[in-house]
């Protein structure tokens, strides 16, 4: 006959030591919902076993481990830090760039109290949102103004709506990318209001294409950088110079989207250097801005490794449209966005960004400098009992949307695991805590320590030892 009597009440079992402690961590509520978990569990148990399973000691004992782990499943953060092995730096399923500690420690700073996100210290009023970073970016990229909102796509999607809504804009149809998650330059330009006027073919479009489109229901010129894909044979495109000296003799603006937002120049402490990877195959933001492109969009978590932005920068007058827009304050960024992007940026003004900038750190390392650490830790690996570790020459990728076809050189450590299958493996590592992420490739489970922080590497053994 089953005996419900053994199990305690709710309010016995809050008085409990190892109850108190989860009650002092995640409230009295939760808890109190857990011990009810717990305990109807317990009775389900007996009810199925047809008498007790056990004595007092033991049933609270299980409903205290019950609970425990009710709560824990409750609370567990969905959002959590893992490692990154993958050999994929701007990894947007792993939250694309690591910030900088420069960036980190600004964004403490400034959300540990107030800050000046829409005040103006020397007036005594309030101020402009709008300002922050504008400095810095005008003075790396050489643009006259700057905006800064929550991603690229709402850039694009703001440009768009600020200065071509109910007109028509330019654009070869071998740029009508895909930006991910299903997220299309045609899907964007309708949403803003503007009207698509495609020109050229997808492999050829001539300058020729886009003049023969231009009327007086043209607003805008866009260009867009195609950051997820190369097209190669038997093609044609027309140069950024064609673009602009075309939209100035028809009084046309042209707006460029780059997408990565790739910096170049002496802001990255590059004298006496080797060339960085991405120089002459990415476009650089200033080259555009140079060029004399009216108005110019970028990632700010992207290449230039900063927290997730949009941001806009050009001519003046054309900025003062896009900041006047209403979806401005739809896309608008908080402070602690301003204050990683204005860390990020004086990075690179102060030309420690190659040292300094996790993102500029993995793309400039040399395939020997990974190599030294791979070896380490193969040696770790192979004294550990049923593990099993050796180099591989391959190739890292930059990842995110950004440089597609450019591979750097790497050494990976390909592991084994005595009773585990590949696969097995794989999903072992992924439930660590942290989560270890590795990459599969040719049948072999990779680390390409390229994407792992340097201070990471004493952690992967004692991880892996878990296993």
């Amino acid at each position: 006959m089953s005996d419900f009597k053994v199990i305690p009440s709710i309010e016995q079992l809050r008085q409990r030591p190892a109850i108190r402690v989860l009650e002092a961590q995640f409230g009295s509520d939760a808890t109190i919902d857990a011990l009810r978990a717990g305990t109807a569990a317990a009775r389900e148990a007996i009810a199925a076993a047809g008498a007790s399973i056990g004595d007092a000691g033991v049933i609270i004992a299980r409903i205290e481990t019950l609970a425990a782990a009710h709560l824990g499943d409750v609370f567990r953060p969905s959002l959590q830090p893992v490692i990154n092995a993958t050999g994929v730096i701007i990894h947007t399923n792993l939250g694309r760039a690591p910030l900088a500690r420069a960036a980190i420690d600004r964004m403490v700073d400034i959300a540990r109290g107030y800050a000046t996100l829409e005040y103006d210290v020397a007036r005594g009023e309030r101020g402009r949102r709008d300002i922050h970073a504008e400095a810095l970016l005008c003075r790396l990229t050489g643009a006259e103004a700057a905006v800064v909102v929550n991603n690229n796509a709402a850039a694009t999607m703001l440009v768009l709506a600020a200065l071509a809504s109910g007109r028509e804009v330019v654009v070869s149809r071998g740029e009508l990318v895909e930006i991910g998650g299903g997220f299309r330059v045609p899907d964007i330009m309708a949403q803003s209001g503007a009207v698509l006027r495609e020109v050229g073919t997808t492999n050829k479009t001539r300058v020729s294409d886009y003049a023969a489109a231009i009327s007086d229901r043209t607003a805008l010129i866009l260009r867009v950088h195609p950051s997820n894909f190369r097209i190669v044979g038997f093609t044609e495109r027309p140069s950024l110079d064609e673009l602009i000296a075309l939209g100035r003799r028809l009084g046309v603006p042209v707006a460029e989207d780059l997408g990565s937002g790739h910096l170049a120049g002496p802001h990255e402490g590059r004298s006496g250097a080797r060339d960085h990877p991405l120089d002459r195959r990415e476009p650089a933001v200033e080259t555009s801005i140079e060029a004399g492109v009216d108005v110019c969009c970028f990632s700010g978590d992207k290449l230039l490794g900063g927290p997730q932005s949009g941001i806009i920068i050009g001519r003046a007058p054309i900025l003062e449209r896009v900041r006047r827009h209403p979806l401005m304050r739809a896309l608008r960024v908080d402070k602690l966005t301003y204050g990683a992007l204005e860390a990020t940026l004086a990075e690179y003004a102060a030309g420690r960004a190659a040292a300094t900038i996790p993102v500029q750190q993995m793309l400039s390392l040399t395939a020997q400098q990974i190599r030294a650490r791979a070896e380490s830790l193969a040696a770790s690996l192979n004294t550990m009992s049923g593990w099993r570790a050796e180099l591989r020459e391959s190739v890292s990728t930059v990842g995110g949307g950004s440089a597609p076809g450019i591979e750097l050189p790497t050494w990976v450590v390909a592991i084994e695991k005595q009773g585990l299958t590949l696969d097995g493996l794989e999903e072992r590592l992924r439930h660590l805590a942290p989560p270890l992420i590795a990459r599969i490739e040719k049948d072999r489970l990779l680390l390409d320590l390229r994407t792992v922080l340097p201070d990471q590497d004493p952690e992967i053994p004692a991880l892996m030892s878990q296993v």
